[in-house]
């Protein structure tokens, strides 16, 4: 039996494709799925093992960057998503979909699994404007089954207005630190701290991914998709004719979800 995956998408919605191949190459069942249908109960999140927001402009992001899609979850299928994170499964959210996991209060966690946004945020990037260009991340100390494959140092593309993570105050950013929460820093080559551009939104302590305490919710700004295969990295060429990996480094977090995945089926 293969993983089960499930993508959402809505109005204004972009990556879905590039996610459901990342999956699909995996050798997962994967579904793309209309918000709606959930919310008509034509769809059931519970049966599948791993849920996916992927990036884009999620009804154009009006009033925030995914608050809409996220009023939808937290108000309309508040009760089967706290029931798939409880469970252990698997939520990824990507760029927008980050957003909209912070705004449905699923990140980060620190109360548990809530259906209200607290602490946390992602606002617009300290240069108020769109950015867009490869970064690297670096991989910081805990146990989400995301990031078991993946080199300590990551280099994958990130394009967003409103990636800037920051928190409510300095204590609420000591719990996430002291929880082992942050997934990802932006970072240079060699994982040391960096800013603009490298930190290409001023997020607080260089944060662009963190996870929930049980690390089965990781949201991420920058995009893993849009990395799985070697020959979406922009020096591919002078690497194709090499003995290196046939992928990218984003490959490598979708085949640690997916690996998690075929163990809760075992189960």
């Amino acid at each position: 039996m293969n993983p089960s995956v499930i993508i959402l998408r809505t109005a204004g919605t972009n990556c879905d494709q590039e996610t459901v191949q990342a999956f699909k190459e995996l050798g997962c069942d994967v579904d793309c799925v209309h918000v709606n249908k959930l919310i008509a109960k034509k769809v059931d999140v519970l049966d599948y093992q791993i849920l996916a927001i992927p990036g884009g402009f999620s009804y154009g992001d009006d009033i925030s960057a995914g608050k809409i899609l996220a009023n939808e979850m937290k108000y309309k299928l508040r009760n089967s998503l706290k029931e798939f994170v409880a469970s252990g499964r698997l939520v990824l959210g990507i760029c927008n979909g980050f957003q909209v996991l912070v705004k449905t209060g699923l990140l980060p966690g620190l109360d548990g699994v809530i259906d209200e946004q607290q602490y946390t945020t992602l606002t617009l990037n300290n240069s108020d404007k769109f950015e867009c260009r490869w970064v690297h991340l670096k991989k910081v100390n805990n146990t989400s089954p995301f990031l078991k494959y993946l080199p300590e140092i990551i280099k994958i593309p990130s394009a967003h207005a409103e990636g800037k993570f920051l928190t409510l105050n300095d204590n609420i950013l000591k719990q996430i630190e002291d929880n082992k929460l942050v997934a990802f820093r932006y970072s240079d080559e060699n994982g040391n701290e960096v800013d603009y551009p490298r930190n290409p939104n001023g997020a607080v302590n260089a944060i662009a991914g963190i996870c929930n305490k049980a690390g089965n919710v990781l949201g991420m700004m920058p995009h893993p998709e849009r990395a799985f295969n070697i020959w979406q990295t922009p020096d591919w060429t002078d690497k194709k004719n090499s003995s290196i990996s046939e992928f990218a480094d984003g490959y490598y977090l979708f085949k640690s979800a997916v690996e998690y995945a075929e163990q809760l089926i075992k189960k």
